[in-house]
């Protein structure tokens, strides 16, 4: 898959208690953007953050910890990501959380896999 060099990034801010159905609503974003096949998703637990309503998580405070702050970032063409957004906006329901988009440039987008070709830096514009 070739990624154009201007792309977006999409950052979605969400609790590890929110659900989408009968699964964690981070593992529903992440699988329906793969089904989507949008460039790659990634999922980052954060020690600590508050959201909207100022209500303190923290690992540090041990009957807290398991529901920490949950960053979902995904990176594709402006395209598939205004694509993806209603089925974003209907997985995330009544679920609190933050949607943003950032615009970004991509300079080097390649993969592990023994069969796929060496990543190599895109061609400057």
């Amino acid at each position: 898959m070739e990624l154009p060099r201007d792309c977006v990034m999409l950052r979605i801010f969400v609790s590890e208690e929110d659900r989408a159905g009968h699964q964690p609503l981070y593992e529903a974003i992440v699988l329906a953007a793969r089904e989507r096949r949008l460039a790659g998703a990634t999922v980052l637990r954060g020690p600590m953050g508050y959201g909207r309503s100022a209500h303190l998580r923290t690992s540090k405070i041990l009957q807290l910890s398991d529901n920490l702050p949950l960053i979902i970032e995904i990176v594709d063409s402006p395209e598939n990501v205004d694509a993806f957004l209603p089925q974003l906006e209907g997985l995330m329901g009544s679920n609190s959380g933050l949607i943003t988009l950032t615009k970004v440039e991509v300079v080097l987008y390649g993969a592990k896999d023994p069969a796929a070709p060496a990543p190599t830096p895109l061609d400057p514009a």
